[in-house]
């Protein structure tokens, strides 16, 4: 029994060890360049805005600032949407496929109004597929495939404030 422990503690650490040679590392917020960011033009009780403002604070470079006075530079949410659109149907007119959509267009400017990131869209889709004997389930799944495209986004913009030089 004692050696099988002791063999176990090797292979583990052997793992551990090639792990930590190839570059393996926990995934981290992006270092943004500027310290203060205003985010404007959001929805009241918005969860796009709450989950971006949550990634932006959790990052150790950039806090989020309600005041233009106080910001380096400004993210201008143009438009947040969510769409749902019929793709599949039966012969009756019953739903079989839905497609989701999650669009989002922002710009990042200058507090002075000099664009760093003109207007940009991220759109992402998915699948549902849809039967109406497990219509709570689906409800529930629909609402899970707009959160994970919630975080998608805020993930794609996290990696293109990061790229800004300013």
């Amino acid at each position: 029994m004692h050696l099988v422990r002791r063999r176990s503690l090797l292979i583990g650490g052997a793992a551990a060890l090639l792990l930590a040679g190839c570059g393996f590392g926990l995934r981290r917020p992006p270092e943004l360049k500027f310290r203060t960011i205003q985010l404007t033009g959001f929805k009241p009780r918005s969860p796009l805005l709450a989950e971006l403002t949550a990634s932006i604070n959790a990052s150790t470079t950039t806090l989020v600032v309600e005041a233009a006075a106080q910001a380096q530079v400004v993210l201008e949410a143009i438009a947040d949407a969510r769409e749902k659109s019929v793709v599949a149907s039966t012969a009756v007119g019953q739903v079989r496929e839905f497609q989701l959509r999650s669009r989002f267009n922002f710009r990042l400017r200058t507090v002075a109004g000099k664009d760093l990131i003109a207007p940009t869209e991220i759109l992402l889709n998915r699948d549902l597929s849809y039967i109406e004997t497990l219509a709570l389930a689906k409800e529930q799944e629909e609402a899970t495939l707009y959160r994970a495209m919630q975080s998608d986004i805020v993930a794609q913009v996290l990696r293109r404030l990061a790229s800004v030089q300013v």
